[in-house]
């Protein structure tokens, strides 16, 4: 009998207590030790949203609302994440032992780049060589053009803007955003900004929104002195209270759930810089388990699956 398919689902982790936070944290920095400052300002960013990140829930929640389209005898869903438990090379282990011969990787970003979903199948051969196992993969370049994805992105911008009164709704302006990388991608032709300005410019467009209703911002860019993508979101809005603009809402394109980057950095601190300004900021809820985002993540899953099955 021909063993299951597997679907590895992958996710960038975070941290489930305050007292995980210095072992996250130094996942993430390969080791080295992280500032006190930055620790204790990173420790406040948690303890503001609860004490600790969502992400992992919200990531199981996801797989199994997309496994459940599958029939289990075929396809087997695993999880793994970047930078906390269950660790990528950890699951790939597991697959290896539970005799997975093929599968398809999943990264829960709908955008590639060479410094984030790459990353994660720099985490796969790891696991590989960890285990002393191969498995044949499909691996998921991006899915942020997918037909599922814009719709469910357009509605977010149609939920947001209706919040104001019909009368109002002309005047309000919608905010698209990613997570900053490094500038110096740019040079090396990463497809990872032209991937977000297409997702921007394809939801704008099924939502019926004219070019001078929307805009583009980054948020979330690492502790590093080189540069960043810009504009940052606070220079953003900054720009935008210049140029007149008091209703906004804001569209987290370059995010698929929950965590402390949307629910700190736009509820909490973009939030208080808008209400300084004498904006109104409106975020509508993050994709999470959405059946149509799940629509796009089981069209692209079977899609990388269809030549084996």
């Amino acid at each position: 009998m021909r063993p299951p398919l597997g679907v590895l689902v992958m996710a960038y982790g975070g941290p489930q207590t305050l007292d995980e936070i210095p072992g996250y944290l130094a996942d993430i920095r390969a080791g080295r030790t992280t500032p006190r400052r930055i620790l204790d300002e990173i420790t406040a960013n948690y303890r503001q949203i609860g004490g600790r990140s969502p992400l992992p829930e919200q990531t199981r929640a996801q797989i199994g609302a997309l496994a459940a389209r599958f029939d289990p005898a075929q396809v087997r869903f695993y999880s793994g994440m970047r930078h906390w438990s269950p660790w990528i090379e950890d699951t790939v282990g597991e697959m290896i032992t539970d005799g997975i011969e093929k599968a398809v990787s999943l990264v829960l970003a709908p955008h590639f780049s060479t410094q984030s979903v790459a990353k994660y199948r720099d985490r796969i051969r790891q696991g590989e060589e960890l285990n002393r196992g191969r498995i044949e993969w499909h691996h998921v370049d991006s899915f942020h053009d997918g037909t599922a994805l814009i719709e469910v992105l357009a509605a977010r911008v149609t939920d947001g803007i209706s919040r104001w009164p019909e009368a109002e709704q002309s005047s309000v302006q919608v905010m698209f955003s990613a997570h900053a990388l490094p500038a110096r991608i740019l040079a090396s032709g990463d497809p990872y900004q032209d991937q977000l300005w297409e997702t921007a410019e394809l939801v704008a467009r099924a939502a019926g929104l004219e070019k001078s209703r929307w805009s583009w911002c980054y948020q979330s860019a690492g502790r590093t002195p080189e540069p960043w993508l810009g504009p940052t979101m606070e220079d953003h809005i900054a720009a935008l209270h210049k140029n007149g603009v008091r209703n906004l809402v804001s569209v987290p394109v370059g995010f698929v759930s929950d965590h402390v980057e949307i629910l700190f950095d736009i509820d909490t601190k973009a939030r208080a810089l808008c209400e300084s300004l004498g904006i109104r900021l409106e975020r509508p809820p993050a994709l999470n388990t959405d059946p149509r985002f799940i629509d796009q993540l089981e069209t692209t899953v079977r899609s990388h699956l269809k030549p084996w099955l």
